[in-house]
């Protein structure tokens, strides 16, 4: 499959966190039997084998990493899963301190050059297209893609669902952790001046803090079915 034709295969899916992007792109992938490709386990496991290579934010440094080891997104019959030097590490990128460290090394250019690279050679592996999301998939690593959308949601919403999602309490004070971490998020991948967090030229907004799971998930559904025919 030429890449043209690939694109016109592709659903992306950007949004801040706890907009319910990855949940949305993993039910939508399932029901068009689409792939699912999570940008952010990419941008982990680069932060993850920075970590523990000892490499501070230097970009050439966690590219060469992750060339060397590899890191890279590997097609399984569930899916992409992250792997670093062949070792699934779907459980180790989501821990505290890969989290903190995966804003500031997703900023770093030559990292977001590696990871759009990884993300296209990841989709052109799959025959029938893939859903990606992440925060710059429209706008950046498939602008040309089939069918664009944005999530969002009211904040405290998403501080709700980042809880539920980590499976801790729903409690003001950790809500108001929370709060604060993911504003912090998002600022950060606002105004970075590295393809930051925005609506891609053509996407279809979906606030989702009012929809039920089921319902967002048709609307993207219908759209990627009308762009596809």
């Amino acid at each position: 499959m030429s890449d043209s034709s690939m694109v016109s295969r592709v659903i992306a899916i950007d949004g801040p966190s706890g907009s319910g992007k990855s949940t949305t792109a993993r039910a939508v992938a399932e029901k068009l039997q689409l792939a699912h490709v999570d940008s952010g386990a990419l941008y982990r496991a680069a932060a993850l084998a920075g970590l523990d290579g000892g490499t501070n934010l230097d970009g050439p440094r966690i590219v060469q990493l992750a060339r060397s080891l590899p890191v890279r997104l590997q097609l399984t019959q569930d899916g992409y899963r992250p792997e670093i030097a062949g070792v699934d590490v779907s459980k180790e990128i989501r821990t505290d301190r890969v989290t903190a460290f995966s804003s500031p090394v997703s900023a770093l250019p030559e990292v977001r050059d590696w990871v759009n690279e990884a993300l296209r050679e990841a989709v052109l592996d799959h025959p029938r297209g893939a859903v990606l999301d992440g925060r710059d998939i429209g706008s950046v690593v498939f602008p040309d893609a089939a069918v664009k959308v944005y999530l969002t949601a009211d904040d405290e919403e998403r501080a709700r669902r980042r809880l539920k999602q980590q499976k801790r309490e729903v409690t003001e004070e950790t809500l108001r952790e929370t709060l604060a971490s993911m504003h912090k998020r998002d600022t950060a991948d606002s105004s970075r001046s590295v393809a930051p967090l925005k609506i891609a030229d053509g996407a279809v907004v979906i606030d989702t803090t009012d929809l039920s799971f089921e319902d967002q998930i048709a609307e993207v559904v219908e759209l990627a079915r009308k762009a596809f025919n």
